[in-house]
């Protein structure tokens, strides 16, 4: 066999590698930049604002004026929102509140990760109870509450303030 014969291939396998190693470089230095600018406090206080906007909404539908029950909420816990063994009695005024005091403290992330593992139950209760044919709504709900459960609110949270961090 001829050595000369041999050196295109090798060129090319080289100059592979470089084009390799240089989109491996490229990736690391957008990682390294996305990193930098989406830091978990960014990520903890969108995530606070954004599920609170959601629970918080529903409860304002479940109320008139500031806090009182509207009688439609029960019959929707009579009726399409059923919950074995709770009262709609109970359940409407628990959730209606509920939706209303937890979102405000994640807002302000005040006791983050308690605020998101409270709205995680709602969360897996409405799904096993009430809709479970919402399970992509429910998964996107819950993966933003266990993120915070998991890494708290971040230094934009009052938790943090309290703490003196």
């Amino acid at each position: 066999m001829n050595p000369a014969s041999s050196s295109p291939p090798m060129k090319q396998q080289a100059s592979s590698t470089q084009q390799s190693t240089r989109t491996r470089s490229r990736w690391a230095r957008l990682v390294h930049l996305l990193d930098a600018a989406t830091p978990h406090d960014l990520l903890a206080l969108v995530n606070r604002i954004a599920v609170a906007a959601i629970f918080f909404q529903s409860g304002r539908t479940k109320v008139e004026g500031l806090l009182t029950l509207t009688p439609g909420a029960i019959d929707l816990f009579r009726t399409e929102y059923r919950l074995p063994l709770v009262p709609p009695e109970l359940a409407a005024p628990a959730a209606a509140y509920a939706e209303h005091l937890f979102p405000l403290l994640l807002v302000l992330g005040l006791g983050t990760r308690f605020a998101a593992l409270v709205l995680l139950g709602m969360t897996l209760v409405i799904q096993v109870f009430v809709y479970p044919d919402a399970w992509p709504t429910h998964l996107s709900w819950a993966g933003l509450l266990l993120y915070l459960v998991g890494r708290g609110g971040g230094r934009l949270a009052l938790d943090r303030r309290i703490a003196g961090d």
